[in-house]
């Protein structure tokens, strides 16, 4: 395998084994990100993924912090 760069605006990973005709090369560490953004955003369509790649690696827009739930539910 050469060395293909990961396509995600900012990230500097390579050696990545993942490829998409229309987003390019992602890494293990982008995939499983963008995985976690589907969980949490189930509806995400092409067009948000897209976006996300665009977005700089570690802006966060499309999640929110967890809420810690021990502290808003104190006893």
């Amino acid at each position: 395998m050469g060395i293909m760069s990961c396509s995600k605006n900012g990230c500097e990973n390579i050696m990545c084994d993942r490829y998409s005709e229309e987003m390019g090369y992602i890494c293990y560490e982008c995939f499983s990100e963008l995985e976690e953004l589907q969980k949490l955003k189930p509806e995400i369509n092409i067009d948000d993924i897209r976006n996300w790649m665009d977005k700089p690696k570690n802006d966060n827009d499309y999640t929110q912090p967890m809420i810690n739930l021990e502290k808003l539910f104190s006893n």
